[in-house]
């Protein structure tokens, strides 16, 4: 199975023109064949405890006002798609206290996936250190994901 392994997003990703200084950004990258779309579609259908985690989430925030819903725009979907072409699909949403991007780009035969937030309060700010643990445990686990129906590359030996 290929490794997946923490990396900076590339420069040439549409996610770049959001970021502004200050804003939370991470990434990640496996090797694959998989096309934007169809690692999406595996990486971000979400596992029994990763959707149990986000009905709490929705349990503790909904007081405060923050949104709760989430939409299915398509197979394994959770948010809406913001950006689509043949190399990167962006989705996510705005809300009160924050917004948030999440990208898969295909890339020199890797599949990234990336995560940007810009806070917009002391909430954002908050809510952003608290969900993090969970962010990453999640993430981690998409990117697994998305390198185990990478059978083509998992099976070829090391280049030399």
């Amino acid at each position: 199975m290929p490794r997946v392994r923490k990396t900076r997003l590339p420069d040439s990703a549409r996610l770049w023109q959001m970021v502004s200084p200050g804003d939370f950004i991470d990434g990640y990258a496996v090797e694959s064949p998989l096309s934007p779309r169809e690692a999406a579609d595996i990486g971000l259908s979400m596992p029994g405890w990763a959707s149990a985690l986000l009905r709490l989430r929705n349990a503790i925030v909904r007081p405060l006002g923050l949104k709760t819903e989430v939409s299915d725009t398509g197979e394994g979907a959770i948010f809406p798609v913001t950006f689509e072409d043949s190399r990167e699909l962006i989705l996510g949403a705005d809300d009160s206290h924050l917004d948030f991007r999440i990208t898969v780009l295909r890339h020199d035969g890797q599949i990234y996936m990336a995560t940007w937030v810009h806070r917009h309060n002391l909430l954002g700010r908050i809510y952003l250190a608290l969900v993090m643990p969970f962010h990453i445990l999640i993430v981690r686990d998409s990117m697994r994901r998305i390198a185990r129906h990478s059978p083509a590359i998992a099976s070829q030996p090391p280049a030399q």
